[in-house]
């Protein structure tokens, strides 16, 4: 998987309690338009068109584990795989993930594939999410 950029807002969002890791719905949205760490909402992106397999919102992500040992939380999620369907799906560069629970659809994080991701009819493309020993984050 590409590298995780958090976005900065989910710093503060955090001390203010907008997730809730254990119980709000993660979401994987597409975009061919780069994101940056100062977007805050789901709204500040240009997600791709809702077509051919992409629903307008993206993927649930769904959390394996929630998790805190000796002080340091950890996030995991399942993979997440969108599959062009009745066409190609529009072309997509980054994935952003969001917490669709909260108001506002408050911004996580996201991931550069560092080119255009083509998915064409009948085809899958899988968010790879990291299992390792820190998760897609983890706070300590």
């Amino acid at each position: 998987m590409a590298t995780y950029n958090k976005f900065h807002i989910f710093v503060a969002d955090v001390a203010r309690a907008q997730h809730d890791f254990s119980s709000h719905i993660l979401r994987v949205a597409l975009t061919l338009t780069a994101p940056t760490s100062a977007n805050s909402d789901l709204a500040n992106l240009s997600q791709i068109t809702a077509s051919n397999g992409y629903p307008s919102g993206g993927l649930t992500a769904s959390i394996v584990d929630s998790t805190q040992s000796n002080g340091t939380y950890r996030l995991t999620l399942e993979d997440v795989s969108f599959t062009a369907s009745g066409g190609d799906m529009p072309l997509f560069r980054f994935t952003s993930l969001y917490n669709d629970t909260a108001s506002a659809d408050p911004l996580i994080a996201f991931w550069d594939f560092g080119s255009t991701v083509n998915i064409t009819s009948g085809n899958s493309f899988t968010v790879d999410f990291p299992t390792t020993a820190s998760g897609v984050f983890s706070i300590a």
